[in-house]
């Protein structure tokens, strides 16, 4: 087992400390998030992990020829190549041992007679097993495969990479890191521009990777899928919490309450120490201790909540009466040249639906909304706003137009009513515009922050439908919960569009799934429609490789060679099926003892109790090892049943 070691890591900037003495370790079975605000400094200790930032201070002890791999969130810098080009980059740490392979090679040819050549035999061999157990020989298939689930098409493999999106290039560096295999992988973001088959593909192979992961991003079903640890970033200090997301947050939400309590009272302490000082500051018999006090203060360390785990709320404006058929859509015909978007696509939504549209980039989701909103009316069909509807539209590039010149809160109050700008300041706090912060030009403003501020010029104006279009898109975990709350207690309808899961699965009513084959709307939650994607995308996989396969040989797929071997291979098939489902059962059974477990250890009489906490954490861990030893075994077992099958296709 591979292992990174990090010991006292810090870093400041000018007078601002990022890291104060960071140290943590990392290995094969790492699957940690990475969390804190934004700004924390979550970015700068991945660079300063992965060598490219130098630190103040940094002690690194890892395991020899270990290969660490970082992917940025931004400023990705790709080869002038074709896409294949820049993923087959993956494999470039070869190049030496091919290189030694082909010396060797001129040398055995030069050889002369009498001389000892063992030597050259054996390391030839040595370097052919390493390349094979790498699976450089399989390279070509390996990269199709990634850059395929990364929602590559075939044709696009030959594309040069200048001519992709920022969103694209993020694939395509991204792909390159999956290719690299590396032992550990830091990720910054690599949910960021994935449409929603992308992730589901992503979270499947990280699932399955046999390297550590350190990966920081703002989907919290993501996250909830892919790791087993968090480490909060806070005021320069790391912190590790064990379990996914979901449970750091409910065991920060305890400590929190603490925090919150402890904070109350230093508050207090400090409000009385500072009455004291005022009463007493001129009086000479009680210099002494007025000056005593004053330094007290001064050494007090003031009590913090993590701004990521701020508790925020707001909500929309009551929404106007609407009549029940709130968006009626008959026969849409819309194409850009010869790109038919859609053709003959009718619909009806109904008032207080929540309508989510996903699916890949670039099949339509955006130009549906903006159809909706009444922005775009280059269409052929009909698209009619039911009774009393009044829409409040969120575009993605909303942003954009912000007015560069004024402050944050010039920008509200060009848009607000008279009778509304005494609320502004209130419900700029809300979203974390606090203080100073509402003179800030908004030309300044990060991307989150133009996000919210955007979202804000909605909420002035009373709406009884919201056509939301990546509502989440720079919105941290926290901002995305305060957005997904609001919009539950919204008594309006909503259609919005979206990849990511969390928001899409405590929201939608009903969900259209957009794809090459045309819209597809499916009733039901969340669950139901990862599984029938997932079924989908399983097939779509079987079928693309066995086109491949027939073009290159007609004996690529192994059929039984009669009746009596295929009845031997479907037996095996439902012995194997019959195992697999075996260890769900018991993986499902160890996961609802994981939760009661869980539950005793919220519980005020047992979590107080160290001795019973210890006790019950310890059985859980336990417990958890070996639930993911059977989804291990589980997906194993799968693949190996999808290789069978397709066998006997």
């Amino acid at each position: 087992m591979v292992t990174m070691q990090i010991q006292g890591a810090s870093l400041a900037f000018a007078e601002r400390e990022i890291l104060k003495d960071v140290s943590f370790t990392m290995d094969s079975n790492t699957r940690a998030a990475l969390a804190g605000a934004n700004g924390c400094g979550k970015s700068t200790l991945l660079k300063v992990v992965s060598g490219l930032m130098e630190a103040d201070s940094l002690s690194v002890s890892k395991t020899k020829g270990i290969l660490v791999s970082y992917l940025p969130q931004a400023d990705i810098v790709l080869p002038d190549v074709s896409v294949y080009a820049a993923a087959e980059e993956g494999y470039d740490r070869f190049k030496t041992l091919l290189e030694e392979m082909e010396n060797i090679g001129h040398e055995l040819e030069n050889i002369s007679e009498g001389e000892t050549y063992h030597h050259l035999v054996n390391r030839m061999d040595e370097i052919q097993e390493v390349l094979e157990d790498s699976g450089y020989y399989q390279r070509k298939t390996r990269i199709e495969q990634i850059l395929s689930g990364l929602g590559f098409k075939e044709k696009d493999f030959q594309r040069h990479c200048h001519v992709f999106s920022g969103g694209w290039q993020m694939r395509i560096a991204l792909s390159k890191i999956l290719i690299e295999n590396p032992d550990i992988m830091l990720l910054d973001e690599p949910t960021n521009y994935l449409d929603i088959e992308a992730t589901l593909w992503l979270k499947n192979y990280l699932k399955a990777f046999h390297g550590g992961v350190m990966l920081v991003s703002h989907d919290q079903d993501f996250l909830d899928d892919t790791v087993n640890c968090v480490y909060e970033l806070f005021r320069g200090k790391l912190t590790r919490y064990a379990g996914n997301y979901t449970q750091y947050l409910k065991t920060r939400e305890m400590e929190i309450e603490q925090i919150e309590k402890a904070y109350q009272l230093q508050q207090q302490e400090i409000e009385k120490t500072e009455e004291f000082i005022e009463r007493f500051r001129y009086k000479a018999t009680k210099s002494k201790q007025v000056q005593s006090r004053i330094k007290a203060l001064e050494k007090i360390d003031i009590i913090e909540i993590p701004e990521h785990l701020r508790k925020l709320h707001f909500s929309f404006p009551p929404a106007p009466h609407s009549g029940n058929d709130v968006m009626v859509v008959e026969n849409l015909y819309k194409a850009f040249k010869d790109n038919v978007i859609y053709n003959d696509f009718s619909f009806l939504v109904k008032k207080k639906e929540r309508l989510a549209i996903t699916g890949r980039n670039g099949a339509g989701k955006s130009t549906l909304l903006r159809i909706l909103a009444g922005v775009d009316e280059d269409y052929k069909g009909l698209v009619r706003d039911g009774a009393g509807v009044k829409k409040g539209y969120f575009a993605q590039d909303n942003a954009d137009s912000l007015n560069p010149s004024y402050t944050v809160l010039e920008e509200l109050e060009a848009v607000a009513d008279t009778k509304d700008l005494p609320k502004l300041r209130n419900l700029l706090g809300s979203f974390l515009f606090q203080d100073d912060d509402v003179f800030k030009q908004t030309s300044v403003l990060s991307g989150g922050e133009k996000s919210r501020l955007s979202l804000m010029k909605i909420l002035l104006h009373p709406a009884n439908l919201l056509l939301l279009d990546e509502p989440t898109n720079h919105l941290d975990i926290n901002a995305k919960e305060m957005l997904l709350e609001a919009i539950k207690a919204y008594d309006g309808t909503v259609i919005f569009v979206s990849h990511d899961t969390h928001f899409i699965k405590n929201l939608a009513t009903r969900i259209l799934y957009l794809s090459d084959d045309g819209p597809e709307f499916f009733e039901g939650d969340y669950d139901y429609f990862s599984y029938k994607l997932e079924e989908k995308e399983a097939k779509l996989s079987i079928v693309k490789e066995t086109k491949k396969e027939e073009k290159k040989s007609s004996e690529v797929l192994v059929k039984a060679a009669d009746h009596k071997e295929q009845k031997a291979q479907r037996n095996l098939i439902q012995k194997k099926e019959k195992e697999a489902r075996e260890l769900l059962d018991k993986c499902e059974k160890l996961r609802n003892e994981i939760a009661k477990l869980d539950e005793e250890i919220s519980r005020p009489e047992v979590y107080s109790d160290s001795i019973k906490v210890t006790k019950l954490l310890k059985e859980k861990e336990e417990k958890e090892a070996q639930a993911d030893e059977m989804e291990e075994s589980w997906l194993l077992l799968s693949e190996e049943l999808e290789e069978l099958k397709a066998n006997i296709l």
